[in-house]
């Protein structure tokens, strides 16, 4: 009979997740349809569509309620630099759903609310270890892909072309994620942003201190003139010399970070075979406040320790 009330719950959530989600795809289609219909009507009425990325989206009254919550705006920072397609609202629900699918799954499994919300934690934590990771490998591709775009704006701006016709070459040359990132600015400066502003408003879009770099640079020419093809050139070689130095790092402290993966995955892996070995064996340790304890202060132990190998072998070039 549980199993039976707790299955009809999950498909009546999971139901009520996919009506919400298609409506909401529904809805973005005719804002987005509507805002195109009021540019295309003159550059007057277009004026406060092209500010930032009004122009393909609108900020809801859910995403600026949310917005105003600490937690919720470093999630939907790293919803950003992760470069997935999905609002703040949307990764909320379907974080929210994985959680419940968890918690679910192992009541139904166990029958013990405490052993289930640990297993709700972890599904809800899922999600955004799976957006931290997107968010370092998009930034590492970036940081590759960046001397190369700066090589070609140097190249193009000493052939007589643009700033704007170099980055639109980079948008045409270059895959995700920097080619979709400069066709972004170009396809702003089109509907009337400056460039260095385009540019600018791309700096919350990745991690990258050296497009921050790039982006002043833009700047400060802007204001006070130079060569820019040969300052551009410098930055490249210069952003080349770090990556490789970085390389050089990660090798020598490959070791270091393999053993603190080890020392904190293993005391986690073994506790989980003895309890799914010997459940009555290791009840103990939520049973017993003495043992509540000292299971308590392992994982603070593991915790800490885990920080300080990170500490010790992030080196920042």
């Amino acid at each position: 009979m549980m199993l039976s009330v707790l299955l009809i719950f999950a498909a009546v959530f999971l139901g009520s997740f996919a009506v919400f989600y298609a409506v909401s795809a529904l809805r973005r289609t005719a804002e987005l349809k509507g805002r195109l219909r009021r540019i295309a009507q003159g550059p007057g009425d277009a004026a406060p569509e092209l500010s930032g990325q009004g122009l393909l989206r609108e900020t809801t009254g859910v995403e600026k309620f949310l917005s105003r919550l600490p937690l919720v705006r470093s999630v939907k920072k790293l919803v950003e630099l992760s470069g997935v397609k999905l609002s703040l609202p949307q990764f909320l629900l379907a974080t929210g759903t994985l959680s419940a699918l968890g918690f679910l799954a192992i009541f139904a499994w166990k029958g013990s609310g405490l052993v289930a919300l640990p297993a709700a934690l972890a599904s809800g934590f899922l999600p955004l270890a799976y957006l931290a990771h997107l968010k370092r490998q998009r930034s590492a591709l970036f940081a590759e892909q960046l001397p190369d775009a700066l090589t070609m704006v140097a190249r193009s701006l000493r052939a007589g072309h643009s700033l704007a016709a170099a980055v639109e070459l980079i948008s045409q040359e270059l895959p995700e994620p920097a080619g979709g990132l400069f066709k972004i600015a170009y396809e702003q400066q089109r509907f009337g942003m400056r460039m260095a502003d385009s540019l600018r408003s791309l700096r919350g879009k990745v991690d990258s201190t050296d497009f921050n770099f790039f982006v002043t640079i833009i700047r400060i020419n802007n204001e006070t003139g130079g060569n820019l093809s040969e300052i551009l050139e410098k930055l490249a070689e210069t952003i080349r010399s770090r990556l490789q130095i970085r390389r050089q790092v990660q090798v020598y402290t490959a070791e270091g970070r393999f053993s603190g993966y080890v020392l904190v995955a293993l005391p986690v892996a073994v506790f989980a075979a003895f309890y799914l070995l010997r459940p009555g064996y290791m009840s103990v340790f939520f049973t017993e406040p003495v043992c509540q304890r000292i299971l308590a202060g392992a994982l603070l132990a593991q915790v800490i320790g885990f920080l300080m190998i990170r500490k010790i072998i992030d080196i920042r070039i």
